[in-house]
């Protein structure tokens, strides 16, 4: 793991099986993306010394909640994202797609992950290593203890 930092920041060269781009993702969630009309720390025009009542955070949410799956690449420092309603193996995989597209199919590509579900191939859905091994793409995970 320590070898993929140093590779991004330049500090080692890459050998011949070593990923050139070193990229973190992660995602964010569930984010609350609901507008709110007006301003709930106004005073209120009838009661001048009184707070208008603040709304819970749960209140409404007619449209549910969003995900953001978020690629970070570490020598560019460039921040790539997407906004999603779920974020199941099946969005990871089609963000790890755009994710690739975004780099010639010869460079070899690391991407440093957490222990998430989605991302790990399982006995049931190897979906992700093979894709993995079929566009040049090393998966590195983060330890378990590490946060």
């Amino acid at each position: 793991m320590l070898e993929l930092y140093a590779i991004a920041d330049g500090h080692l060269q890459p050998g011949p099986d070593d990923p050139q781009v070193v990229i973190c993702l992660d995602e964010f969630g569930p984010l609350n993306l609901q507008p709110h009309p007006g301003r709930q720390w106004a005073r209120r025009a009838d009661c001048p010394g009184e707070r208008r009542r603040r709304r819970r955070a749960t209140y409404q949410r007619p449209h549910g909640v969003r995900h953001l799956l978020a690629a970070y690449d570490l020598k560019r420092d460039r921040l790539y994202g997407h906004i999603k309603p779920r974020k199941g193996r099946t969005e990871f995989l089609a963000f790890c797609r755009y994710i690739r597209s975004r780099y010639p199919p010869e460079v070899r590509l690391a991407f440093v992950l957490d222990n998430f579900s989605p991302h790990l191939t399982t006995k049931t859905d190897s979906r992700v290593g093979d894709w993995a091994d079929a566009n040049n793409v090393e998966l590195a995970y983060v330890p378990f203890y590490a946060s």
